[in-house]
């Protein structure tokens, strides 16, 4: 269904579980910021399509959305034993898996909600479609405190009257709550810290531009749109004090894969000395993938480039077009990893792996 803004943006979930309709409802980002188009999914190829066309994107996102899609799947297994359960379940996890194969959230979602089915064999099929349902629920329940705590952390980073910048949308739209990247902002907002942001616009798909500008300005921040060519200069006149950008992937080393631009803002930021700080839950840090040489790549169609946005195609036909979606940041690009159990600093091998330690601690405090 489509319908105009209330009140603002932020009024709407950024993806959701509908109960009472058994659906995936999520906002369509392709159509913002010129009107918001609420989509409720029911069918597991629509969920592929939200995921793969960015309707709903970012990587915390993407994960919530996935719980739930591989969720609503459940519901629809026939079957008369686990074993037939489980191997119609696999199909769809594997299904939506394939929809994205650079934010790790997607496979970490849906590991999860396998996780899920595995420990509880025992129990009857409908037992574990009502489990499946109730760790959906706690996967987006957990994003909103991740994100506030990565908020915490990163604010500790910067002070009042500060120039923040910022490449994609790593904003509430990319998240259930908060975001990641501008989580720090939206709660420095709240205590009146008056942060000036610099929002990348984000070739070729225009993320900074059409989202994090967008939901900022609705939020009531003071927000100024710059082309991606445009970072260094802003950070040599000095109005920039600290970058802060999400993850779609941090690899063992710190390396980190964000959307294609991150790694020249990186550089640029490292030439003037400004600090670059990666907004990363830990369930975006993949510990399996040593290094940013290992990250797989996703390269999507050359049209984003040369033919979106515009009324005619803005490069003669048959010249070719490379169209990576993200880029690798060298780990020793990056100032700090913002994550909710803390900042991770070079070494990033040990303080990485001191993250998790952390991490573990409280779940089995949690358990208690």
């Amino acid at each position: 269904m489509s319908e105009e803004t209330k009140k603002s943006i932020m009024d709407y979930d950024t993806v959701a579980l509908d109960e009472e309709n058994n659906a995936l409802v999520i906002i369509d980002q392709t159509q913002l910021p010129y009107h918001t188009e609420i989509l409720s999914l029911t069918k597991q190829e629509d969920i592929w399509n939200a995921i793969y066309l960015l309707q709903v994107r970012g990587a915390p996102a993407i994960g919530v959305a996935a719980a739930i899609g591989v969720y609503l799947a459940a519901r629809e297994i026939k079957a008369d034993s686990f074993d037939e359960f489980y191997g119609e379940f696999q199909k769809a996890k594997e299904y939506l898996d394939s929809a994205r194969p650079t934010a790790v959230n997607l496979s970490w979602a849906l590991k999860r909600m396998e996780q899920v089915v595995l420990k509880n064999k025992e129990k009857s099929i409908a037992e574990i479609v009502e489990l499946l349902h109730k760790e959906a629920v706690e996967i987006r329940e957990e994003d909103i405190w991740v994100c506030r705590m990565i908020g915490e952390y990163g604010l500790s980073l910067v002070k009042p009257g500060d120039g923040l910048l910022t490449h994609c949308n790593a904003g509430q739209l990319a998240t259930v709550k908060y975001g990641t990247a501008t989580a720090p902002m939206y709660l420095g907002h709240e205590k009146g810290y008056g942060f000036r942001i610099f929002s990348d616009e984000t070739r070729p798909l225009l993320q900074g531009a059409r989202l994090t500008s967008f939901e900022l300005k609705e939020s009531g921040l003071d927000v100024t749109v710059i082309c991606d060519n445009m970072s260094a200069t802003v950070m040599r006149n000095g109005w920039v004090d600290a970058v802060f950008v999400g993850c779609d992937r941090v690899a063992a080393n710190g390396d980190t894969a964000n959307k294609i631009g991150t790694s020249m803002v990186a550089l640029a930021a490292k030439r003037y000395g400004v600090p670059m700080y990666i907004c990363a839950p830990t369930s975006t840090i993949d510990m399996n993938t040593p290094t940013g040489r290992e990250i797989h790549i996703e390269e999507r169609p050359g049209e984003e480039v040369v033919e979106m946005w515009y009324k005619k195609r803005m490069a003669p036909e048959g010249v070719k077009v490379f169209n990576p979606a993200f880029d690798v940041t060298d780990n020793d690009l990056i100032s700090g990893i913002v994550t909710e159990y803390g900042i991770a600093r070079a070494p990033y091998e040990s303080s990485l792996k001191e993250i998790f330690r952390k991490k573990e601690e409280a779940l089995k405090e949690k358990e208690v």
